[in-house]
């Protein structure tokens, strides 16, 4: 491949030379990395994934419920949701999304609309969904302050 390719083309591959961390070897550049993220969108915890989002989706449902077990999920769910369903055994509760007809498009569940659900179904483990535009909880702020350390539920 070097033949084909060059030597210069490993020389930016930092994982192969030590410089971050891998499995195998830690200098925290990968937590501070994650806590940064998480501080960024306001979540307790982000967890970086190389294996793409949809596998990152089926581990997420999974940590939150197992078969036969329900979830709310939103009706327009990715494909990788639904392939989580299947997958995980979990039993889908939907939600219908709220259709903006000025847009031609769909927005999260209404807030109303998910505690009727959750109310119709106490036994529900909680809702996956997935929304470009997460909301920051009041009196984050960036940077690391107000951070704590421990998972943020799950089974």
């Amino acid at each position: 491949m070097a033949e084909i390719v060059g030597l210069d083309v490993f020389r930016s591959d930092v994982l192969s030379r030590n410089g971050l961390d891998d499995r195998r070897q830690s200098q925290g550049v990968l937590s501070q990395a994650q806590e940064l993220m998480a501080d960024a969108v306001g979540a307790e915890q982000a967890f970086f994934s190389t294996c793409g989002s949809s596998l990152s989706v089926k581990t997420a449902m999974l940590a939150v419920a197992g078969p036969g077990e329900k979830l709310l999920l939103s009706r327009n769910a990715h494909k990788s949701v639904i392939s989580g369903v299947v997958v995980n055994g979990v039993e889908p509760i939907w939600v219908h999304p709220k259709f903006d007809r000025e847009r031609h498009l769909a927005h999260p569940p209404e807030p109303d609309d998910v505690r009727r659900r959750l109310k119709e179904h106490p036994d529900a483990k909680g809702m996956l969904l997935i929304t470009a535009r997460p909301r920051r909880r009041p009196g984050r702020r960036r940077g690391g302050a107000g951070r704590r350390s421990g998972p943020a539920g799950g089974r």
